[in-house]
């Protein structure tokens, strides 16, 4: 009885590991998380027998019927930025903790210093809090993109205590931090950007602005893959991730929501990055529209789908004779797999012969992503427009998933795709066969059910 009860507690006392990152556990200690891959995450953490923490009675909150529980908290007030609101679900909510993420470069504390700047004209406070830059670069930014505004208050500090006092004395209506993994705790170990660091300084923040109802906007750092640097705890502390995109070679700038408490996810806010600062997009369509579209052989036009919002994208081919013994393949904006995969399709089901002896480069216009399948009809007509020679047949616009067996298969939000393209001009569409009788839109609707049924119709 004795050794059974040695080994018991032997086993109770056994420690355990922990990842820091995503909190994954092991019995034995290994350099490399199993679950996140990260390196050098898993710490010793001692094993508990059972949980440790005790009922106590409830304080001043009382549990009260659904019904009853107000819902005027959760209004949301407009940021002055028409795109940003679109985003956020209307705008910000008291207490809110919004993080934004995107590459260095990209446009990210522009977009915040004009936030700033319009939201501190309504008589409000803004705290702009600069951890990456002086004061005096901030002031020079928004000299230039017309964010001047005495209701703006700037401090460059990188200490986390100071911050929080700086919270204190100013009692602003709008937090700002640029950026959460460059501010550190001095009662910390670690330094800045670290897992501990970045949890202490999130918590921090986030205790504050549920305490005073404060809306917060914290910038985040991203890494080379594109996700959001440090721990991913960090993501489920705030309310509200938005993710910003775009090529540095375009002035287009995309914001969505990735995660939103107080709104949808399938939002998109289009922006233009230009010299004299940022400013919202409400009809970006035409900027990946070219002047030639659907008159030069080798284009087709088509409506992509970001979130709920609509974009029409211009689709650009080239097939010319190979210059070299293989073959070259070319994209831009559009997933190469998926080119290939339509080129296969061509070459078994239409019999255009572009898949072994020619170069293909297809492209998008102004740096648009067109990675939806319901972009599969554009890209086949494009590539046989350019075989051919030809161009397809005026204000036509073409939406379809493209089988393996060279057919058409019906595709998400048709109605709002051609609502789309006919308020842009567009009078004539092919679509895949059934899908005409769910759309109501003043507009030449033509059905075919193959691939070369669909060239027939497009290509005059």
């Amino acid at each position: 009885m004795a050794t059974n009860t040695r080994k018991s507690s032997a086993r109770q006392a056994r420690p355990e590991f922990t990842c820091t990152e995503c909190g994954w556990r092991t019995a034995k200690w290994v350099g490399r998380c199993g679950e996140c891959q990260q390196w050098g995450t898993v710490v010793e953490a001692a094993a508990s027998s059972g949980p440790r923490t005790t009922a106590v009675a409830p304080g001043k909150v009382v549990a009260l019927p659904i019904t009853e529980v107000e819902a005027d908290a959760t209004t949301a007030g407009p940021t002055g930025v028409s795109e940003f609101d679109r985003v956020l679900g209307g705008g910000l909510v008291a207490g809110a903790v919004v993080l934004l993420a995107g590459e260095p470069g990209i446009g990210k504390s522009t977009l915040l210093l004009d936030v700033a700047g319009h939201y501190g004209r309504e008589d409000r406070t803004v705290l702009y809090v600069t951890a990456e830059e002086s004061a005096a670069q901030v002031r020079m930014r928004a000299e230039r993109i017309g964010a001047m505004n005495p209701g703006v208050l700037l401090v460059s500090e990188t200490d986390l205590g100071a911050v929080l006092g700086h919270i204190e004395q100013a009692s602003p209506g709008l937090l700002i931090v640029d950026s959460v993994q460059t501010i550190a705790s001095s009662e910390v170990d670690g330094l800045a950007g670290g897992v501990s660091q970045v949890k202490e300084v999130a918590s921090a923040i986030i205790a504050a602005a549920k305490a005073r109802g404060l809306p917060v906007l914290l910038v985040g750092h991203v890494t080379k893959d594109g996700t959001l640097a440090g721990p991913r705890t960090l993501e489920h502390l705030v309310d509200v991730v938005c993710q910003f995109e775009g090529d540095r070679h375009t002035p287009l700038r995309l914001v969505r929501a990735v995660k939103n408490r107080y709104g949808a996810t399938d939002e998109v806010g289009c922006f233009e990055l230009t010299d004299g600062g940022i400013s919202s997009l409400v009809d970006p369509s035409k900027l990946f529209l070219s002047r030639d579209a659907g008159t030069v052989a080798g284009t087709c036009v088509t409506v992509t789908l970001e979130g709920k919002r609509p974009l029409t994208t211009e689709i650009q081919a080239l097939v010319t004779d190979a210059v070299a013994s293989n073959p070259r393949r070319t994209t831009s904006g559009i997933d190469s797999p998926r080119v290939a995969m339509i080129l296969a399709v061509l070459e078994r089901h239409v019999r255009q012969g572009m898949n072994r002896s020619a170069d293909v480069y297809v492209s998008t216009v102004g740096g648009a992503r067109a990675n939806e399948p319901a972009c599969d009809l554009a890209i086949a007509l494009a590539l046989m427009s350019s075989a051919r020679d030809r161009p397809l047949r005026r204000s036509l616009v073409a939406f379809g998933e493209v089988g393996l067996s060279g057919d058409l298969r019906p595709v998400a939000g048709l109605q709002r795709r051609l609502t789309e393209a006919y308020r842009l001009g567009f009078n004539r569409a092919i679509v895949p066969a059934g899908s005409a009788d769910q759309v109501s839109v003043p507009m030449n609707v033509i059905e075919a059910d193959t691939l070369a049924q669909a060239e027939n119709l497009a290509i005059s």
